[in-house]
């Protein structure tokens, strides 16, 4: 698939001191707090500390971040990192995290694609790199059944998404442009209106009817549907394979730079995970549920986490080729111009990691260093 080349178009640009994107773009949007969580610090009982003290990881208390979430719980990022120390760091939203990261407040980041191609062409290319997948799918189109029974329902309905821009967003406005519909993307008015709402309110949109449906990540769909609405569709099932990048591994290319090292043994700790996860979904689910407890002060119910879990995979492989499509989609939607994304991804220490664990190694799309 040929590169998409995409920045800010000038005019959002220059109306905001954040650009569109890097205000509303986050895989699952929660606000825009970071959390220090210094207490789950985890260093390994041994071993030799490698070129950094420490290593300041960033992720979202999210399911589409579980690889985060039961990687730093079990212990399997410390183990590869020998004496060096990990600091994890909770956030809310990706614009803060992407802050964060070009602050050096954090090194490695869990996060969307969105803001992942956002905080990069902002920087022109010089903030971040992709080095790693984390997650795929997990996001869900759901209705209230009383109002809207088949897809053609959704004309003259109302439907959030979690914010202006965001992935989600880009993805149900290009479903609308694909079925013939119009809306306006800034207004979100339209033969569909959508409603930008964070996820974190929309449960309760939903409850009072200001909303008739949702096309938001997990756990935000399965908490609807325990509240009576219906999946009407998955968005997996409009892609290739039914995958699509969700969650990325983003790294600040300085750090790169100066502990290659250190980002390989998270990296090695990050495959690790994903392959205990896959190895013990159950095991992995109870250890993401207890996490989210941790942070959060409230672990989901089964009927939330037990459908939400199911929906979303768990892959080293960051799918560039659906960045790439994203991209598009966004440009498409009015939202982006056109730049060059080349360089976003730098796969080459996961390859290597891959390589030697005998598993087979994964493509960037075109959109590699060279």
């Amino acid at each position: 698939m040929p590169a998409t080349r995409t920045t800010l178009r000038r005019s959002l640009a220059a109306a905001a001191a954040l650009p569109l994107l890097a205000v509303a773009l986050t895989a699952c949007g929660y606000g825009s707090e970071a959390k220090d969580d210094t207490k789950k610090a985890n260093v390994s009982s041994g071993g030799k500390k490698l070129s950094a003290d420490t290593v300041k990881i960033g992720y979202f208390p999210n399911l589409t971040h579980a690889t985060a979430l039961v990687g730093i719980q079990e212990g399997l990022i410390a183990k590869e990192l020998g004496g060096t120390t990990v600091k994890p760091s909770t956030f809310n939203a990706g614009p803060s995290e992407i802050e964060a990261l070009n602050a050096g407040s954090i090194d490695i980041g869990f996060i969307g694609p969105s803001p992942a191609i956002n905080g990069f062409a902002k920087s022109k290319g010089k903030s971040l790199r992709i080095i790693g997948g984390s997650a795929s799918g997990g996001v869900k189109l759901v209705v209230d059944p009383k109002k809207i029974k088949t897809l053609d329902d959704l004309k003259g309905k109302k439907i959030a998404t979690p914010q202006l821009g965001n992935t989600q967003d880009v993805a149900f406005l290009n479903w609308i442009s694909e079925k013939g519909w119009k809306v306006d993307a800034q207004s979100g008015k339209g033969d569909v209106s959508v409603v930008r709402t964070d996820n974190k309110v929309t449960p309760d949109a939903y409850k009072t009817g200001s909303i008739d449906g949702a096309w938001v990540p997990e756990p935000t769909a399965s908490k609807l549907v325990a509240q009576g609405a219906k999946v009407l569709l998955d968005e997996s099932t409009l892609w290739p394979d039914k995958k699509f990048v969700i969650t990325n591994i983003i790294v600040s290319q300085k750090f790169l730079s100066e502990h290659p090292d250190v980002v390989e043994a998270v990296l090695r700790g990050s495959v690790n995970t994903n392959a205990w996860i896959n190895a013990n979904p159950d095991k992995a689910k109870a250890s993401a549920n207890a996490a989210l407890k941790e942070l959060s002060g409230k672990a989901l119910p089964p009927e939330v986490i037990d459908p939400a879990w199911k929906s979303v995979q768990f892959t080293d492989d960051p799918l560039a080729a659906t960045l790439d499509t994203e991209a598009k989609h966004a440009v498409q939607a009015g939202l982006l111009e056109q730049t060059d994304l080349s360089g976003i991804y730098d796969l080459k220490p996961l390859n290597k990691i891959l390589k030697a664990a005998g598993k087979p190694e994964v493509a960037d799309a075109g959109l590699g260093v060279k």
